[in-house]
C-alpha cells in the first residue's frame, strides 16, 4: 500500500534539532497502526538506520543490532560487544569519525528492556552525554504502550524529560480511505471504515481482495477460521509487554453491548470497585474509550459508558467472539448470514463515529465557515438522544445532529420526513456555557439525490462534506 498521510508526524520528526533535549524522539501506538512504516519512510528520506528488536537473548540482540548498524558503519559487527554500554560507546566513536548524525531508529524497545531491565538507565546516560555531544538523532519506538509510556512519561523513569518529541501514532483519518480505495463510492467507503477502521494493515489486506464486496472481504479475512484476522484481538493482547490477555473477558462483555461499569463487573463476576485499573489499561492500549454525554465533566460524570474504540474490533467482538464454534464449522454462505444479522447496526455505529470524528476537522459548506469543537453524543434517561453534538469555538452556536445511515442516497421525500422529526425533537438541557446558544440542527447522511444544503430549516451534511468521497 502507498504511504498515506503522516505529514504532521514526519514534520515533527524532521524538526528534531540540537538543544537541551535534542536528538531524541519517542513514538508509541497500538500494533498494526503504521509506526514501522512511518519510521522506515523517515529513515529512507534522511538516510538513517532502522533496527527492530525481537525477543531473542540479550547477547543475540546486540549482535543483530550491530549487524544492522554495519550498513551505515562498515565492520561495526566485526566484534562482539559484552554489554550495551560498550556497544553504544563504540557507536558514538564511529558516528563522530564518519560525521553521521542519523537518524538511528530502535523499534520495539520493550523487547530489549524485557531482556535487559537496566537498559533504560544505560540509554539515559548515553543520550545525556555521548549521543548529545555527537549530535546523533535517535528515535525509540514500541507497540507495548504501557511500557513505552512508563519509560518516558513516568517521572521516576530514567528517560523522563529526555525526549524532544513524544507522541502516539494514531489510526489514519477516515478521509484517507479514498486514497487506499480510489474506485470506491461514498457508501463503500463507509462500509470499509465499519470493517477496517483506520488501521493501515487492515486496509492493505482488504486491498488485496478489493474486487470483492466488503461482506466477502470480511468473510475471507475475519470470519473464516483460516483468515489472517480471525484471531487478531488475542494477538494484540498477547503481544503486549507484559501480555494483557487477562483483559479479554472485559472486551468480550463490552463488545456484546454492556457499557456501564457496574454491569461490566457483574458480567465477569468482579466487584465494580476493582474495575478502574483494568479499564484504564484498556484505554491506554486504545482498545476502548470512555464516553460521557456532551458537556459533562470528565471527572464528575456518573453516566460514563465504555465502548470498543476501533470499528474493526467492534465488528470482531460483535460477530466473531460469540460465534467462534459456528464459524469453525459452517460454510461460507452461513457465515455471511451471521454477519448480516449485525452488519446494519455496525454500519450505523460506524457512520455516527465517522461524523463525530470528522466534523471538527472540516469546513462544512452547509454550516457556513463555523469552526466546531470536539463532537460527542448526548443522552439522559428516557429523553431523545442526539448522535452528534458540538459547540462552535466562538461559543455562540450549538450543533445538534442526527446521523442516518443508508447505502442508497436519500431522496427529498425521506429527507423531509427526517427533518420534520428533527425539528420537533426537544433540545437537551446542557450546563453552562451551552444554555442559550443559537441552535443549529443538522442531518448527517452519506449521500443525497440532488444538491440540497438544508430542508425545513435543518442543515444537510453529506459524506462528501466530511471528506468521505470518491477520489478524483
Amino acid at each position: 500500500m502507498i504511504f498515506l498521510n503522516r505529514k504532521e508526524e514526519l514534520e515533527r520528526l524532521d524538526g528534531l534539532t540540537q538543544g537541551p533535549n535534542a536528538g531524541l524522539a519517542v513514538l508509541y501506538g497500538r500494533r498494526r497502526v503504521g509506526k514501522t512504516r512511518l519510521l522506515l519512510q523517515w529513515v529512507k528520506k534522511r538516510k538513517g538506520a532502522y533496527w527492530v528488536a525481537d525477543q531473542s537473548a540479550e547477547q543475540l540482540q546486540r549482535r543483530y543490532f550491530a549487524a544492522s548498524l554495519s550498513r551505515v558503519l562498515p565492520d561495526f559487527d566485526a566484534v562482539e560487544y559484552p554489554d550495551w554500554q560498550s556497544l553504544l560507546t563504540r557507536l558514538t566513536r564511529e558516528v563522530r569519525r564518519v560525521g553521521w548524525r542519523g537518524p538511528l531508529v530502535i523499534d520495539e524497545l520493550p523487547y530489549l528492556v524485557a531482556a535487559c531491565p537496566t537498559l533504560p538507565s544505560v540509554l539515559q546516560r548515553w543520550i545525556d552525554h555521548e549521543a548529545k555531544e555527537a549530535g546523533l538523532i535517535v528515535a525509540l519506538a514500541g507497540s507495548s504502550q504501557r511500557m513505552m509510556q512508563g519509560l518516558v512519561l513516568d517521572r521516576a523513569a530514567p528517560l523522563f524529560g529526555r525526549a524532544q518529541e513524544v507522541f502516539e501514532v494514531f489510526p489514519l483519518a477516515p478521509e484517507f480511505l479514498s486514497s487506499a480505495f480510489p474506485t470506491a463510492g461514498v457508501a463503500r467507503l463507509v462500509e470499509a471504515f465499519a470493517a477496517w477502521g483506520g488501521v493501515p494493515r487492515y486496509w492493505e489486506l482488504a486491498q488485496a481482495v478489493e474486487e470483492e464486496s466488503i461482506s466477502d472481504q470480511i468473510d475471507r479475512l475475519v470470519l473464516d477460521p483460516l483468515g489472517p484476522l480471525h484471531q487478531e484481538p488475542d494477538r494484540l493482547l498477547l503481544e503486549e509487554t507484559p501480555p494483557a490477555i487477562e483483559l479479554r473477558p472485559i472486551l468480550d462483555v463490552i463488545g456484546a453491548g454492556v457499557h456501564r461499569v457496574s454491569e461490566i463487573a457483574g458480567r465477569i463476576g468482579k466487584p465494580a470497585t476493582s474495575m478502574a485499573r483494568p479499564l484504564e489499561r484498556l484505554r491506554s492500549l486504545s482498545l476502548i474509550h470512555r464516553e460521557i454525554p456532551f458537556a459533562e465533566s470528565e471527572k464528575k460524570s456518573r453516566r460514563a459508558l465504555y465502548r470498543i474504540a476501533d470499528p474493526f474490533l467492534r465488528l470482531w467482538f460483535r460477530v466473531v467472539a460469540p460465534h467462534r464454534s459456528d464459524l469453525a464449522s459452517l460454510p461460507r454462505r452461513s457465515r455471511g448470514t451471521i454477519l448480516q444479522n449485525y452488519w446494519g447496526g455496525l454500519l450505523s455505529e460506524a457512520w455516527e463515529q465517522l461524523c463525530r470524528h470528522q466534523l471538527p476537522r472540516r469546513v462544512i459548506p452547509s454550516l457556513g465557515d463555523e469552526a466546531w469543537g470536539s463532537a460527542g453524543r448526548w443522552w439522559h434517561g428516557n429523553l431523545p438522544e442526539w448522535d452528534v453534538v458540538a459547540g462552535a469555538l466562538t461559543g455562540k452556536r450549538l450543533l445538534l445532529g442526527e446521523a442516518k445511515w443508508s447505502k442508497r442516497p436519500f431522496d427529498k421525500k425521506s429527507l423531509l420526513k427526517l427533518a420534520r422529526e428533527l425539528k420537533d425533537r426537544p433540545t437537551p438541557q446542557l450546563p453552562r456555557p451551552w444554555r442559550n446558544p443559537e441552535i443549529i440542527r443538522a442531518l448527517f447522511v452519506p449521500d443525497i439525490k440532488g444538491n440540497l444544503s438544508s430542508i425545513e430549516a435543518v442543515k444537510i451534511v453529506r459524506g462528501a462534506d466530511l471528506g468521505i468521497t470518491r477520489k478524483k
